[in-house]
């Protein structure tokens, strides 16, 4: 609510009730309360300014022309890397009830806080966004928020209004970091350099740094002063500038740009002998009502066998085992598995150990955890004779530790290890999402990322667009995101139910994602949407999993399979 629209209420009031207490004799009833208390600072932007607001990306202004009420409003301008978040910490009391509000205009606007409720809207015009919470019995400051969307065009916001009880707590950090110096870019190979920085100080401590490539999008690297650009072409300059950032989301100024070059020679081909395109099956080690399979029962037409899934280490953090599940599958002995992998890859097929899925418990979020998940992985990928590994941890990742665990693992392991991936739609929406930051981070020793395109619900395209799970169309303008900011085509894969009982939701028939195949790689068989160029050497699709494919009659094997050999 805007509290200056409440001030001649007052007045109104107290003259209807005189005149029905002298004509009828009748007292009006005035309303109790009082108009909001705005504990938000610069709610109003009337200083012309975004103190108090701190905007990620340097994405926020504070603008004149059209605002709400007065004469300035905030406004942010997301990118296809950038969301344009404004925020602000504001002090509160614990187990409070309160309004957020702000007036807005814009195409998905967010009003929202943290550890609390959020909503949004489009609008054309100035339209209210009003949401309630009610903050924890230890909380002493809650964090508010406005944001677009990616790849949207610029939003407004004014008149921000969070009302209720103001805290007692110490005042909001507003302070940002110093900026960090001494940035130097060295240590190059074929495609990485290395960049190292002077740490920046802050009251409250540093919780990132941030690094932009170029006039690339910001990447966090974490609370480190030492990281790895990968992914670089051979032979080329790159520019990179770092900034520091602390908890409550004050950023220092970018620091001086500093340039590197890569060295010369070839770049190495991803990893695994692969063929051009590939098809990717998941083999399911239990039986939950598909058909319980060998490996040796795999399809030809399958050139990469995802094997479900490795188990969490109980005594190491980070660590993976691996229990074949032989009483669920028949009587499947150790011995038959491993001689059933090797004559898989006898016969040109590689097979992997997948890390995860929907009950994964696996968590790499720390130095220690990391080096348990690379020793770990090592260890059981030689006993069983696995050709790599596969990360699908539907609860989430951490880029750093992540990217780090699979780098050691990739060092040990030797230049034919095979590393897929296979996040949910959500987490692929756009390079800030810790799942598409550790793609970008490792993309040099990437072989493929199968994005999960069900159990998806809508999602925004790659062109601003909503689409609906279950069409060409979806799969088109999702797979697109990665095919625009930064993973190569030959990284990109379409990740499908082989059944209508292989997900909850999204299954597609094999001629869907043949369509959706010859959309990206060719341009033909698209649906509304048609990429502004087409990508031959897009990498494949795949399956969850072989054992509802064969279930299904093997359709995704048959159909699926032999049209992704056929592709250019």
């Amino acid at each position: 609510m805007n509290p200056r629209s409440n001030r001649p209420r007052a007045a109104v009031i107290s003259v209807l009730s005189a005149l029905l207490l002298a004509v009828t004799g009748l007292v009006l009833i005035t309303q109790t309360g009082s108009a909001a208390t705005n504990l938000v600072t610069n709610g109003t932007f009337e200083t012309g300014t975004l103190a108090g607001w701190s905007c990620t990306a340097g994405s926020g202004a504070a603008v004149s022309g059209s605002a709400h009420t007065g004469t300035y409003q905030l406004q942010g301008s997301p990118t296809s890397g950038d969301n344009a978040r404004c925020s602000q910490s504001v002090s509160v009391k614990p187990s409070s009830t309160y309004t957020l509000s702000a007036w807005v205009k814009g195409s998905n606007v967010y009003l929202g806080a943290d550890g609390g409720t959020s909503t949004w809207t489009s609008s054309t015009g100035w339209a209210q966004l009003t949401t309630t919470f009610t903050t924890s019995a230890s909380a002493s400051t809650v964090t508010v928020y406005l944001h677009g969307w990616y790849g949207l065009p610029a939003y407004q916001a004014d008149d921000v209004v969070l009302d209720g009880p103001g805290g007692t707590g110490p005042p909001p950090d507003t302070t940002p970091p110093t900026t960090p110096g001494g940035l130097t870019v060295g240590s190059p190979t074929s495609s990485s350099l290395q960049l190292n920085w002077s740490a920046a100080t802050d009251a409250n401590g540093v919780s990132r740094y941030d690094v932009v490539r170029g006039s690339d999008a910001p990447q966090s690297v974490g609370n480190v002063t030492s990281w790895t650009a990968t992914g670089l072409n051979p032979s080329t300059a790159y520019s990179f500038k770092v900034r520091a950032c602390d908890a409550a989301g004050n950023c220092s100024a970018y620091g001086t740009t500093v340039s590197g070059t890569t060295s010369s020679g070839p770049v190495e081909p991803p990893p695994g002998n692969l063929p051009k395109h590939v098809l990717t099956g998941y083999w399911q080690n239990f039986n939950n009502g598909a058909t319980v399979q060998k490996i040796s029962d795999v399809p030809a037409a399958y050139d990469l066998i995802a094997v479900a899934f490795a188990d969490a280490d109980a005594s190491r953090p980070g660590g993976i085992t691996f229990n074949l599940d032989s009483a669920g599958l028949n009587g499947y002995t150790v011995a038959q598995f491993k001689a059933d992998i090797a004559a898989k890859k006898a016969a040109g097929k590689k097979v992997i150990l997948s890390v995860g899925g929907e009950r994964g418990t696996i968590s790499v979020a720390n130095s220690t955890a990391a080096a348990n998940f690379a020793s770990t992985s090592l260890s059981v990928l030689r006993e069983y004779g696995f050709n790599g590994i596969d990360i699908d941890l539907e609860n989430g990742v951490n880029a750093q530790y992540m990217g780090q665990a699979l780098q050691s693992l990739r060092s040990s392991f030797g230049s034919g290890l095979i590393i897929t991936m296979a996040p949910q739609t959500i987490d692929m929406q756009a390079p800030t999402y810790e799942y598409f930051k550790l793609a970008l981070a490792i993309k040099d020793i990437l072989t493929i990322v199968n994005v999960q395109y069900y159990n998806s619900g809508a999602m925004l395209g790659c062109n601003g667009a909503v689409y609906s799970q279950g069409s060409v169309d979806f799969i088109t303008a999702q797979a697109c995101i990665m095919l625009q900011n930064g993973l190569r085509p030959d990284q990109v894969g379409l990740g499908l139910p082989a059944s209508t009982r292989g997900a909850g939701s999204g299954y597609v028939s094999p001629t869907i994602v043949n369509n959706a195949l010859d959309c990206l790689a060719k341009g033909t068989n698209c649906g509304s949407f048609k990429p502004s160029t087409t990508w031959p050497t897009l990498r494949g699709a795949m399956t969850w999993s072989t054992n509802w494919d064969a279930l299904n009659g093997n359709q995704f094997a048959n159909q699926v399979g032999s049209h992704v050999h056929s592709l250019p």
